[in-house]
């Protein structure tokens, strides 16, 4: 029987077989290798896209944190202005009281008192004078008391001084008393 030698048909097929096996491999890591690069390519983008997004609003906040420091600002303003306001208010209505309580003053001052100063501090008042007896400071006391513009009057002192020239005997006194405060007829 004659010898066939097969093998040299079978190493080719085994060699061509082999050549497509890396092919397909090589085609295989190709192709993965594209779609790594692909997908990094589009993630990259993704990425730039996403910081430049974030610019965008770290922009708009920086934009909106210069309205809110000015609004801000504008509110302070708008309170102080409020705060003025009240003040020229306040004292836009108190100025007539002065008026009141001193016309008050010479209402309730009885004969034979005589007052040498009077102090105001807020609604406190600090009246200082002399009279005649101490009979007079109590009238003068009941007076203020049953005033519409002073209340609450408080003796602090009462000196009795006699006069070394006339031979009179006179009272030094200092009375405390409180302003009333009237309403307007627009205010509650």
């Amino acid at each position: 029987m004659p010898k066939l030698n097969l093998l040299p048909w079978r190493d080719e097929l085994r060699a061509q077989r082999r050549n497509q096996f890396y092919m397909a491999m090589g085609g295989a890591f190709g192709i993965a290798a594209l779609v790594v690069l692909v997908g990094v390519l589009l993630m990259n983008a993704i990425i730039d896209s996403q910081y430049d997004r974030n610019k965008l609003l770290n922009e708009e906040i920086t934009k909106l944190d210069d309205r809110i420091k000015e609004i801000l600002d504008l509110e302070d303003q708008k309170d102080r202005l409020v705060a003025r306001m009240k003040i020229i208010e306040q004292l836009q209505q108190s100025r007539p009281e002065i008026v009141h309580v001193f016309e008050e003053l010479a209402r309730t001052l009885p004969d034979g008192v005589f007052l040498s100063s009077v102090k105001q501090s807020g609604v406190n008042i600090e009246i200082k004078g002399t009279a005649e007896s101490n009979t007079r400071v109590s009238a003068f006391m009941r007076n203020i008391d049953a005033s519409d513009w002073l209340e609450k009057p408080d003796l602090q002192v009462v000196e009795v001084k006699d006069d070394k020239n006339d031979g009179l005997r006179t009272s030094e006194f200092t009375v405390d008393a409180k302003q009333i405060r009237i309403a307007e007829e627009g205010e509650i």
